[in-house]
């Protein structure tokens, strides 16, 4: 079978096309989300790869688990994932509505790895610095791993900025033996 990333691409777009047409990202997002979480538990996904189960109890049972009240395009759109047996793509739909929104919404989340914890005053720094380069609004989670030594990662997307001591020390090495 294709993988999961590339048979959820086009749901995902006419997805969330119909959601921004229809004023609704919010609203699907939501749902999205909290379909995929639940196709994403092993014992539903067996449930789904179970060929005794019809798609249409599979679907339903899926929403009913999922506990969302679902309007009528919604219902259809999963109703077709249930009937080409696409319901175990649901996680990675919702994955890339999220990209699409984000993309739509002008924003970017970035992930900031740092040896030490950042305060608020750093994190915001660090925000308007990357608004101003990426040009667009910035959302920042912070982890702290203490082997950097010094200095930060960033990753925005499918970009990495490699700040920190212990991959200067690194590229510093490669030239040396180069």
């Amino acid at each position: 079978m294709a993988e999961l990333s590339t048979v959820a691409r086009p749901y995902a777009k006419a997805a969330f096309e119909y959601a921004r047409d229809h004023k609704a990202l919010e609203t699907w997002s939501e749902w999205l989300g909290k379909l995929g979480q639940v196709v994403a538990v092993r014992d539903v996904q067996k449930l789904l790869s179970s060929p005794s189960v019809a798609a249409e109890r599979k679907t339903g049972l899926v929403v009913e688990l999922a506990e969302v009240k679902l309007d009528e395009a919604a219902q259809r759109f999963l109703e077709a994932l249930g009937g080409k047996g696409r319901l175990a793509a649901l996680p990675a739909i919702a994955e890339q509505f999220e990209r699409l929104r984000a993309e739509h919404d002008q924003r970017i989340d970035v992930t900031v790895v740092s040896a030490y914890a950042l305060d608020d005053k750093q994190q915001q720094k660090l925000a308007g610095a990357l608004k101003k380069r990426l040009n667009r609004e910035i959302s920042i989670t912070t982890q702290v791993d203490s082997s950097l030594l010094g200095g930060v990662i960033l990753r925005a997307g499918d970009t990495v900025i490699d700040g920190s001591v212990r991959g200067r020390l690194n590229r510093l090495s490669e030239a040396l033996t180069a």
